[in-house]
């Protein structure tokens, strides 16, 4: 190494070390390194998303991770989702752990709760902010039959037709324009494919349950003009119980029944008696049968107090019920998928290329049988001006109960058995277009055109839920009903009362439909404009026209507002979008003493849509070549996300929040004067936690509006190529941080009601309306809006080291980490969001940031065998213990009434052995989580206590084998 290579390399440390210290910042091209030429002396590079221009020296501007098919393999996972969801840059999403229907309601973005889908959400910014492409074509939006959805489902892409998946962590509007706030997701399929491949894969949980089985299949050819290839891909993954797992059979695990539901099977009744003005709380005594209700007896001042007429007063810890053992833990998927592509030279340098997909997803939730909620403010009208009358022939009160003296009626009828929502979403693609070259002079010019066209259509089947109108009918007037076709009168009262006929009036199928369609058109054009006093000047510019259009078909019963669940209107809409973009690549020096080489790349993107007008974004980046191995690279992009359809025309939902009312039980002390001028009356206790929100979409939304910067390195030491220690060492670091302004969200219930209740400000309370009589939260408006700000900012840091060869074998290390430094959201009124670095939360849905996430992979290779050893490091967290402050489950730990997630690792193991037969038969055998590590418990997580967004599902380990055999 000469002294002037000496020097620039030494600015080069010096200047990196300055750069990562402050975050020991981490980038993303992991694959690269493995790819590479060990034999190299410089940075090697491949095309990889990040960038329009059609030249290699422009890579690696942006840092992008890419994941091969061979990493894919070795996570033993056959859904894109959830390999993508692995990775440390990764948050919260959708996936087989997420037991939705029936229990989430409706999301205020009107995108619907993504019921057996799964999405990605990058930087912890949410699925909506990260673009999902296909072979850079954007891919159409989920659809789950409850909402017009904003986020991708990759579970509409077979895993048998990936190539590689590039994950850029990066702001990149200008490139790619909306929803690439938090980056982008670009699926490159399987193109140059010479043969045929079939791979079988098999797996199932340690206890014996939740079988996975697939079937892949790739078949392609090669001329001298055309190639060609069709995948084909079947999966079913098969359900896990809650009941099944000690830690997913109670509520919240170790709290028992005092945490459980307070709608009962055998009925609970909140009451004033009109004959003596005795206030009750009964729940029927499974003791005893036909309980008939004798006044005088104690009207349960003392909770807990037995009866001797069939009924006792309501006590938690004992009449609960719990709903746990009905949810599901993993959720049945079913997945077909047909995918083909079609290359032919149409001239020397034109080339035509067509590609179509079908695919088909059939998947079940399940909930516990669904809750009927009598009285004021039950949540529709027709259940709270419910009238049971006193003849009817099965009221066992002597007296008509009606809206003057119920309190509230709940009764969960288990004798219809849990809710069952079966979705079949179909999703179809066909795409299209010519790439060429040409030169002009000694210039090579690269464009190309496509047009596609892709829905995605979804219908839901919804059993053991119940028509409210119904119902009441059935509870009502027994003439009314005797008249009534099919109607017959309705027993409550009681354990196991209600009949098959009973049922086959209140119990009909709910069928709901959705729709999302994208109609794309694309033009590019890319070269070197000329020469500058660096290096050639690089150009690239296009034209994209889409078109959105979704719609979202509830059953008409539901429309009528007649469905007992969570009510929902439909909702329709379209908008289009021009779009023109430009990008240039501009050497500023090369070969100097202060480096090999130093880029200026610029980008700029217009859009105009036809819902808000027009909207302008800029993107800087520098890209140093301080030397062969070090290279430093920065970048500054603004960025938007326009508002999805269900953000602009959902029309109203709801959703069940689990809220603390700082003005019920024991919490009135410490609000009493604005409890009382918000008219509550000391004493009153909250009946249920559980409550529901209104929510919906707002036409005149604005986009977001972002603003991201990066600042990185990749550094491959040349002290340590083909040394006595490694044959190849890279080192890669990121920081970034992403602002968004007036970003698109509702605000958080709890939030909403504690300021209500701490300044009585209308902005605050309007919208929040109370029962006069029990003085229960009867209605709560929760609709979006533009808010404030959302920010967050981390570091990446990343080592990929290849051991010199030995007689044992060849050996890689990579270990990659994502920290989170900060993550805030301020609502447009500066209150604080609860969501944060270190915490979960769960409402409406639930969402973690783990500080730390960090992945280690040791892989072995010796002659045919192959072996993997990966071990996934998530740090602790830190949720509210809510209604279980008391319990000892709660920790208490940071501070009362928190609860301390301890940090989890989970190790992977995976052996492989490759016969020499036909082009290769390769035989893999595996488990995640290999010790069965249970993730820790959460209290406040929906439904089965614990995040299965972020961790495995307890229980045991997943262990599996998969055959590939090529010919």
């Amino acid at each position: 190494m000469n002294v002037l290579r000496r020097k620039t390399l030494a600015k080069a440390i010096q200047l990196s070390l300055l750069i990562s210290l402050p975050g020991l910042a981490a980038a993303q091209d992991a694959p690269a390194p493995a790819a590479a030429n060990p034999q190299a002396t410089t940075l090697d590079t491949v095309t990889v998303t990040g960038s329009r221009i059609k030249k290699a020296e422009v890579e690696g501007q942006v840092p992008v991770r890419t994941l091969s098919r061979e990493d894919i393999e070795r996570t033993g996972l056959t859904s894109i989702g959830d390999v993508v969801q692995q990775i440390t840059g990764s948050g919260s999403g959708f996936n087989r752990t997420r037991n939705a229907s029936g229990n989430d309601g409706f999301p205020s973005d009107g995108g619907g709760t993504g019921a057996g889908s799964t999405t990605v959400d990058l930087r912890n910014l949410g699925t909506k902010r990260v673009l999902v492409l296909v072979d850079g074509m954007r891919w159409v939006n989920e659809s789950s039959a409850s909402g017009v959805g904003a986020a991708v489902d990759l579970n509409t892409i077979p895993l048998a037709i990936v190539e590689r998946i590039e994950v850029l962590e990066d702001g990149a509007s200008s490139l790619y324009g909306s929803d690439a706030i938090a980056g982008v997701v670009n699926v490159i399929t399987r193109r140059n494919f010479d043969g045929a491949q079939i791979t079988l894969n098999y797996g199932q949980y340690e206890p014996g349950d939740g079988q996975s089985t697939g079937v892949d299949l790739a078949w392609g050819g090669l001329s001298d003009r055309a190639s060609w290839f069709v995948g084909a891909s079947y999966y079913d993954q098969e359900e896990v119980a809650s009941k099944d797992r000690a830690r997913t059979r109670d509520p919240v695990f170790g709290t028992g029944l005092a945490l459980g539901s307070s709608r009962v099977p055998g009925g609970r009744f909140r009451f004033v008696d009109p004959r003596n003005g005795g206030a009750y709380d009964l729940v029927t005594d499974p003791t005893l049968s036909n309980p008939t209700y004798t006044p005088g007896l104690p009207n349960c001042t003392s909770a807990g107090a037995d009866r001797a007429d069939g009924f006792r007063c309501w006590l938690a810890s004992r009449d609960a019920f719990n709903y746990a053992p009905f949810n599901l833990t993993q959720t049945p998927s079913e997945r077909a998928g047909l995918f083909g592509q079609f290359r032919f030279d149409v001239a020397e340098n034109v080339n035509w290329y067509a590609r179509a997909l079908v695919n088909r997803r059939e998947s079940l939730n399940q909930a516990a049988p669904e809750p009927i909620d009598l009285g004021p403010g039950s949540g529709t009208a027709f259940a709270s001006n419910v009238v049971i009358p006193v003849n009817h022939p099965f009221n066992p009160f002597g007296f008509q109960l009606d809206s003057s003296n119920i309190l509230t009626i709940r009764r969960r009828p288990t004798e219809g058995g849990p809710r069952l929502f079966g979705q079949q979403v179909d999703t179809t693609y066909f795409g299209t277009g010519l790439e060429g070259a040409f030169d002009v002079g000694a210039r090579s010019w690269f464009w190309d055109v496509n047009a596609s066209y892709s829905t995605n259509e979804a219908e839901q089947e919804n059993r053991g839920s119940y028509n409210i109108k119904n119902i009441v009918t059935a509870l009502g007037d027994p003439a009314v009903c005797a008249a009534t076709a099919g109607c017959t009168p309705l027993d409550i009262f009681g354990f196991n009362t209600i009949t098959q006929e009973m049922l086959a009036y209140i119990s009909p199928v709910f069928r709901d439909r959705s729709e999302n369609t994208l109609t794309q058109a694309t033009a590019n054009l890319s070269g070197d404009l000329f020469d500058g006093w660096a290096g050639a000047v690089s150009f690239a510019t296009g034209y994209e026209y889409r078109k959105y259009e979704g719609s979202y078909d509830p059953d008409p019963q539901t429309v009528r507002g007649e469905y007992n669940g969570v009510p929902s209107l439909p909702t329709s809409g379209e908008y289009d979008v021009n779009e023109v973009f430009v990008e240039l690549n501009v050497p500023l020096m090369a070969d100097s003493s202060w480096g090999k080489k130093l880029e200026l790349n610029v980008a700029g993107r217009y859009s105009d849509y036809s819902t808000f007008g027009g909207e302008f974004v800029p993107k800087y980046g520098l890209r140093w070549q301080v030397a062969d191995e070090l290279m430093l690279r920065g970048t500054f992009a603004e960025g938007f996300r326009a508002p999805s359809i269900g953000e602009l025309y959902g029309l109203g939902t709801r959703f069940d929040a689990n809220i603390v009312d700082p003005c019920l039980g024991s919490n009135y002390a410490a609000n009493a004067a604005n409890c009382a001028a918000l008219g509550v009356a000391p004493g009153q206790p909250q009946f249920d936690p559980q409550i529901s929100v209104e929510t919906g979409g707002v036409e005149t939304l604005e986009p977001e509006r972002s603003q991201s910067f990066s600042l990185g390195f990749v550094w491959t030491p040349s002290l340590f190529e083909n040394s006595a220690v490694a044959r190849r060492v890279d080192i890669e670091g990121t920081f970034y941080k992403h602002r968004i302004e007036g970003a698109i969200q509702a605000p958080d219930p709890q939030t909403q009601l504690n300021l209500c209740v701490q300044t009585l400000d209308p902005q605050y309370c309007n919208g929040i309306v109370r029962n006069g009589a029990t003085d229960q939260i009867e209605s709560f408006s929760n609709f979006l809006a533009n808010f404030n700000v959302i920010k967050t900012d981390g570091w990446d840091f990343d080592v990929f080291w290849t051991l010199p060869e030995s007689s044992l074998g060849d050996f890689k290390v990579s270990w990659q980490n994502s920290w989170v430094g900060n993550y805030e959201a301020v609502g447009g009124d500066g209150s604080r969001q609860p969501l944060a670095v270190g915490l979960l939360v769960s409402d409406p849905v639930t969402r973690s940031i783990p500080k730390w996430q960090s992945t280690g992979t040791l892989e072995w290779n010796l002659n045919n065998w192959s072996a993997a050893w990966t071990a996934r490091h998530i740090s602790d967290l830190v949720e509210s213990c809510g209604d279980a402050a008391d319990f000892p489950i709660c920790r208490n730990n940071p501070a009362p009434g928190l609860n301390r997630l301890g940090s989890t690792t989970f190790h992977d193991v995976q052996v492989g052995y490759k016969f020499d037969w036909m082009k290769g038969l390769q035989l893999l055998v595996g488990a995640n989580n290999v010790f069965g590590k249970d993730p820790p418990v959460c209290l406040s997580c929906n439904l089965n206590s614990f995040d299965g967004s972020t961790y495995d599902l307890p229980g045991g380990g997943f262990y599996y084998v998969r055959a590939d055999l090529r010919f």
